[in-house]
């Protein structure tokens, strides 16, 4: 059966996705119950999972509304504490949800916090807060070292992969992306797409992971361009990725 897939807004710029086939339905960082009953009530769907990335509570504030009220399991990242959580898991576990007839692997993708996770399957990445399109996530709990990893695992997957991510941070992101690399073309051809779809009240998301290789500088750490960014930025030569990583992502802390 095909699966369908949809991000409801939330808050300010949060998305909530919505992964469906038939009358069944699954949701991946619920922040809050609402949108997800409006979209479950809408098209008559039945909530059978709640998969979790990661604990901000803009992620997982709707989580165990949602599951008592559809008495689903809701899995989670284990290195975390989630008390909505009651399928934990880790890297390299599966996520089995017959009634979608889908199946994700789970991959360790710490940096933003400590335990976060991502699913990966049927093409599609749910990456929370780990990669955005044309960026990535702070390092709240984590270190560049551990980001670069995580951002690493991500990149390595098929070009074509849907990349669902937890905020409509596009259009600031290719802003930064600009400063980085002046003169990489894909950014600029992204950004006039880009708002273009939201002008029309579109999502810029999901993104493709072929493009996010092209465009995004913090998959782009060992290209030239982004290194002498780095340089500029440090006032002498990044040792080595990592270095740059940490140099683009301190200076994209304080862009505006």
């Amino acid at each position: 059966m095909d699966l369908t897939l949809q991000p409801l807004p939330a808050f300010q710029d949060n998305y909530i996705w919505l992964l469906a086939t038939g009358s069944v339905a699954a949701v991946v960082d619920p922040g809050d119950a609402a949108p997800v009953r409006s979209a479950l009530a809408e098209r008559h769907l039945r909530l059978a999972a709640v998969l979790i990335t990661h604990h901000h509570s803009d992620h997982m504030g709707g989580a165990a509304e949602l599951a008592r009220e559809h008495a689903c399991p809701v899995y989670g990242p284990a290195r975390e504490a989630i008390e909505a959580v009651d399928r934990p898991l880790t890297g390299g576990a599966e996520v089995d949800i017959p009634a979608l007839q889908a199946r994700f692997r789970v991959l360790d993708i710490p940096g933003h916090t400590a335990g976060h996770i991502a699913y990966g399957g049927h093409g599609i990445i749910f990456c929370g807060d780990t990669l955005f399109s044309a960026g990535c996530g702070r390092l709240f709990e984590g270190t560049a070292q551990q980001m670069c990893a995580s951002l690493a695992k991500l990149a390595a997957l098929p070009d074509d992969t849907r990349v669902c991510c937890g905020h409509e941070y596009t259009l600031a992101n290719l802003k930064f992306a600009r400063e980085v690399e002046p003169d990489n073309w894909d950014v600029r051809e992204y950004e006039r797409e880009c708002a273009a779809r939201r002008a029309r009240g579109e999502p810029t998301l999901p993104s493709r992971l072929g493009r996010e290789r092209r465009v995004n500088p913090f998959l782009r750490c060992a290209e030239p361009a982004v290194r002498d960014a780095a340089r500029r930025r440090l006032g002498r030569e990044p040792a080595d990725a990592v270095e740059v990583f940490a140099a683009i992502r301190l200076w994209k802390d304080g862009f505006s």
